[in-house]
């Protein structure tokens, strides 16, 4: 999975999940540009991760400063690779969220990644990769949810489309869809509990419990790298088997009866 001689922007990387995806392919020999709004850690992550990364602020909902990011850092590195589509925003009030709401979500999960795209294509040389984040929350309904959900299943169509029609230059476009993963988000519902949440998220995945940032970002490495080479245009689950249950959580109904019963 050697990513040596490339050059990533990965967005949302001041934390969480994209923090851990900046790590695991600075690991793998890529040099990378952290972005992120935050630059108090952004400056202090970039320092200590070493003089393969960098650091630029970016508010993705920006046209000036996506071109700012790109501009950075084809001046810092010499060029561009990937790009890992990772920015997100959560908020999120179901069927009572306002048009402003659905603005806002959409702006920051779908359209800025769209402009992210467009205007990094053009740098982008044969070999290249784009990596979508979307999430299981795409693929499948939840009560009180409606803007994530909606905006993770558009990323999933865009990275059909964008593989098409990248295709013939030589980049190649795919998404990742993790399902309960350990991130500030979940974190926050725990009081900072991984044990607890991993107890909580045991009987929605088959492997027991929830996944780590460092088992997402693995999957995002090899997707950048010349392994994966003939794969463009797919979604990879990395979700512990989340996708392969369905409502009856993978039991046969002998035994829900019986739990009834008891």
């Amino acid at each position: 999975m050697s990513l040596e001689g490339k050059v990533a922007i990965v967005t949302g990387s001041t934390q969480g999940l994209g923090l851990d995806i900046a790590k695991i392919l600075l690991a793998q020999g890529a040099e990378v540009m952290l972005v992120g709004r935050n630059a108090v850690a952004g400056r202090q992550l970039s320092a200590s991760l070493g003089p393969c990364a960098s650091y630029t602020e970016c508010d993705v909902e920006n046209d000036e400063d996506i071109d700012k990011c790109i501009d950075n850092t084809i001046n810092h590195f010499g060029k561009i690779d990937i790009l890992v589509n990772n920015a997100c925003l959560y908020d999120d009030n179901g069927i009572g969220s306002s048009r402003e709401a659905w603005h806002k979500s959409l702006n920051v999960n779908v359209v800025s990644s769209a402009i992210f795209v467009q205007k990094i294509a053009p740098l982008l040389r044969a070999g290249s990769t784009i990596i979508n984040i979307t999430s299981t929350g795409g693929k499948f309904g939840a009560a009180g949810r409606a803007l994530y959900p909606a905006s993770k299943a558009a990323m999933l169509q865009l990275t059909k489309n964008f593989a098409v029609s990248l295709a013939s230059q030589g980049t190649r476009v795919l998404s990742v869809s993790p399902a309960w993963t350990w991130s500030p988000s979940v974190a926050s519902l725990t009081d900072n509990d991984i044990d607890l949440a991993d107890k909580v998220g045991a009987p929605f995945h088959p492997l027991g419990r929830v996944g780590r940032g460092e088992e997402i970002a693995n999957v995002v490495a090899f997707l950048c790298s010349a392994a994966a080479s003939w794969m463009t245009g797919v979604d990879v689950p990395v979700d512990g088997g989340f996708s392969i249950l369905g409502p009856d959580q993978g039991l046969s109904p002998r035994v829900w009866f019986q739990r009834h019963c008891e």
